[in-house]
C-alpha cells in the first residue's frame, strides 16, 4: 500500500486522510461500470483498485532544459510576443495546394481553434483528404471518400496535433507538454535547432527552428498512421502574429506544395467545421430505450460469456515525481466469467510463474471468490431480490440511464463498421443547461468522448470516455482529478454470438491530499479466447474445451469445471 508522507501530520492522519481520500477516487472510477450501459471490467491496479483515467502527463527533467527554454523564448517573442501568442483563440490558413505528380492544382484548409480543435483539409479534382479532432473523437475521410472515426494511435495522434497547434509551445507544463533538446540540424541548407515536443499520449512531434529568425522551419510527426514532415517559409505578420505563407507537405511518399492566399487570426470558426459531415450522419435512435434494451440483455449476455475462459496480460507503469517511469509491473492471469464476473487467477508475475506455495495461496483465494459468487448467485435465486444493502450499493456505484441522457448531449451519430461489425457511433459532451446536485450527476456532467454500441447484440463494443473539467474532492483537499482523465475500452465479436473485451487502457495522474501526485499508465490485453461448458466450479484445472479445437489451449491454471 502507498503511504502519502505528509510534514506535520501523525501516520495515524495520514492514514485516514489516504483512506478516506482513496475511497472518493473510487467512487468515481465505478461510474465508469453502469450495468446500464457497460458491464466490461476494468483492470487491477496497485493503487488500492484505483481505477481512474487521465492521459499520462510526464514533466521530466529535459535534457539541456536551457537550450530548450532559450530557444522557446526566442522562438516566443520572435513569432509576436507571449501576450499576442496567448490571446489566439483560432488560426485559418485557405490557399491552393499543388501535387508532385501534376495534378491539376486544388484548394488547401487549416483550421485550429482553442482549447482542442483541428481541421486540415486538401481538395484535388473530385478528391479531397480532411483529417479533423473534434475535441471528442479523431475522424478522416480518404480520398476515395470514405468517412471514418480513428482509434488508437491513428486518433491519438490527431489528437495530439489538436493540442500541439492550440498551445502555440506557450506555458509547456500547463499545456502537459515535455520539450526536450535534440540537438543542432540543418533544414533547406540553414542552421537550425531540434526540439522534441512529447505529448500526454506519448506521441512525439520534432519541432526545428531557424537559428536566425528563430521561427518555426519544420516539424515532423505521426498523423493518421503517416510519416508527415511540413517545412515553413515566407513568414508574414497577421495581426501581431507571424504566420508562413508557404508550406511543403510531405505526406508518406507524397509531397504538396501549399501557397497560402489567406491567413487569419481570432475570425469566428465556428463548431460544425471540425464534426463529421452532415451527410455522413444518421439520426440517433431513442437512447433512452436502447440504453435499457442494453440493460436487460446483460444477464442473457452474462450467460453467454460463462462459456469462455481466456488469457490477459496486464502491464502497469508507476512514475516518478520526476515524470520518470519505473518499471513496468506485468502480470498474466487466466480468467471466466460467472454471474457476470470476471474471475481471474494469477499465473505469472514479470514473466515469472508464481512459485508452488504462492500459486497455491491463489488457488485458493480463486476457490474462495468463486464459493461467494455462487453463495450470492443462490440467496438472490432463492429469495428472488437482492438484499436492500447489497442493492443500495450498487445503485451508489452506478450511473442511471436517465441521469446519462439528461447530463450529457449526444452529437455527431454516424453508422461505422468495427471488428467486421455494424455499430452506431456517437460523441457525447457535458449538456451545460443542465444542474447537477449530486456526486454522480456532477461526474457525469465533466465527462466526454465516444461510444460504439452494436445495436443488434444490444451491447457496447468500445468506450472512450475522459474527463473535460477538473474532478475536486472537498475543493481539491483530498484530491484533484485533473480533465483529460481517461479510459479506454474494447471488445471483439467472438464465435458469432457475443462481446468480448480485447483491450483497456487507463491512464492516471491524480493529486491527494495537495501534495502527492499519483501517475500510472496500464493497459491490460485479453486474448486465446476458448469455449467450454461451466456447470460447477470447485476445482482449479484446465478448461474442458466444448469446440473451436484449433484454438490454444487456456493455461493448466485456470479456474474451470471438474474433470
Amino acid at each position: 500500500m502507498r503511504v502519502i508522507h505528509l510534514i506535520g501530520t501523525t501516520p495515524q492522519n495520514r492514514a485516514s486522510l489516504e483512506t478516506c481520500a482513496r475511497r472518493n477516487l473510487q467512487n468515481v472510477w465505478n461510474l465508469f461500470r453502469p450495468r446500464a450501459y457497460l458491464r466490461m471490467k476494468p483492470m487491477r491496479t496497485r493503487f488500492h483498485n484505483l481505477y481512474l483515467v487521465l492521459p499520462l502527463v510526464c514533466f521530466a527533467a529535459p535534457l539541456h532544459a536551457q537550450d530548450a527554454a532559450k530557444i522557446l523564448n526566442q522562438y516566443v517573442k520572435a513569432s509576436g510576443g507571449a501576450h499576442a501568442l496567448s490571446k489566439i483563440q483560432t488560426i485559418t490558413l485557405e490557399g491552393t495546394v499543388a501535387a508532385q505528380n501534376g495534378a491539376k492544382p486544388g484548394a488547401y484548409t487549416f483550421d485550429v481553434k482553442l482549447p482542442n480543435r483541428y481541421y486540415s483539409e486538401m481538395v484535388m479534382g473530385d478528391q479531397s483528404w480532411i483529417e479533423s479532432f473534434n475535441g471528442k473523437s479523431a475522424w478522416h475521410q480518404n480520398a476515395a471518400g470514405e468517412i471514418a472515426t480513428l482509434v488508437g494511435p491513428d486518433g491519438l495522434q490527431l489528437e495530439a496535433a489538436a493540442r500541439y497547434y492550440n498551445s502555440r509551445l506557450l506555458n509547456p507544463k500547463k499545456n502537459k507538454l515535455v520539450i526536450t533538446y535534440v540537438g543542432a540540424a540543418q533544414v533547406g541548407g540553414k542552421d537550425a535547432s531540434q526540439l522534441e515536443v512529447t505529448m500526454p499520449s506519448g506521441a512525439k512531434w520534432q519541432v526545428f527552428f531557424n537559428a536566425q529568425s528563430h521561427l518555426i522551419v519544420k516539424e515532423s510527426a505521426l498523423l493518421g498512421g503517416q510519416n508527415q514532415e511540413i517545412l515553413y517559409d515566407n513568414y508574414r505578420p497577421e495581426n501581431g502574429v507571424q504566420l508562413p505563407h508557404k508550406i511543403e507537405l510531405h505526406r508518406g511518399s507524397a509531397i504538396y506544395w501549399i501557397d497560402v492566399t489567406r491567413a487569419a487570426v481570432n475570425e469566428p470558426v465556428g463548431e460544425r467545421v471540425f464534426d463529421f459531415p452532415r451527410k455522413s450522419q444518421v439520426q440517433l435512435p431513442d437512447l433512452k430505450a436502447l440504453f435499457k434494451q442494453i440493460d436487460a440483455n446483460q444477464q442473457a449476455l452474462d450467460k453467454i460469456k460463462e462459456n469462455y475462459a481466456g488469457t490477459k496480460i496486464e502491464e502497469e507503469t508507476d512514475y516518478e515525481g520526476s515524470g520518470k517511469p519505473k518499471r513496468p509491473d506485468v502480470r498474466e492471469s487466466t480468467f471466466f466469467y460467472l454471474d457476470g464476473t470476471e474471475v481471474s487467477t494469477l499465473v505469472k508475475i514479470n514473466g515469472q510463474p508464481l512459485t508452488p506455495e504462492a500459486q497455491k495461496k491463489e488457488n485458493a483465494r480463486v476457490l474462495k471468490q468463486i464459493d461467494e459468487l455462487e453463495k450470492s448467485a443462490n440467496k438472490k435465486a432463492s429469495s428472488g431480490q437482492k438484499d436492500k444493502q447489497v442493492q443500495k450499493e450498487e445503485e451508489d456505484e452506478d450511473i442511471s440511464i436517465d441521469a446519462f441522457l439528461r447530463a450529457c448531449q449526444f452529437v455527431n451519430p454516424r453508422r461505422e463498421r468495427f471488428r467486421g461489425q455494424d455499430v452506431l457511433v456517437f460523441d457525447f459532451e457535458p449538456n451545460p443547461e443542465f444542474k447537477a446536485r449530486t456526486l454522480v450527476e456532477k461526474v457525469i456532467q465533466k465527462l466526454g468522448g465516444v461510444i460504439w454500441i452494436d445495436e443488434k447484440a444490444l451491447d457496447v463494443v468500445r468506450l472512450d470516455a475522459f474527463f473535460v473539467n477538473n474532478m475536486k474532492f472537498a475543493g481539491g483537499l483530498l484530491a484533484d482529478l485533473q480533465k483529460g482523465t481517461r479510459v479506454i475500452l474494447e471488445q471483439t465479436y467472438v464465435n458469432n454470438e457475443v462481446w468480448l473485451p480485447t483491450y483497456e487502457e487507463v491512464h492516471i495522474d491524480v493529486r491527494v491530499l495537495l501534495v502527492k501526485g499519483i501517475k500510472v499508465d496500464g493497459t491490460t490485453r485479453y486474448s486465446d479466447y476458448k469455449k467450454f461448458n461451466v456447470e460447477t466450479l470447485s476445482t482449479i484445472g484446465k478448461p474442458k474445451a466444448a469446440s473451436d479445437p484449433a484454438a490454444n489451449s487456456a493455461p493448466a491454471t485456470a479456474p474451470a469445471k471438474p474433470q
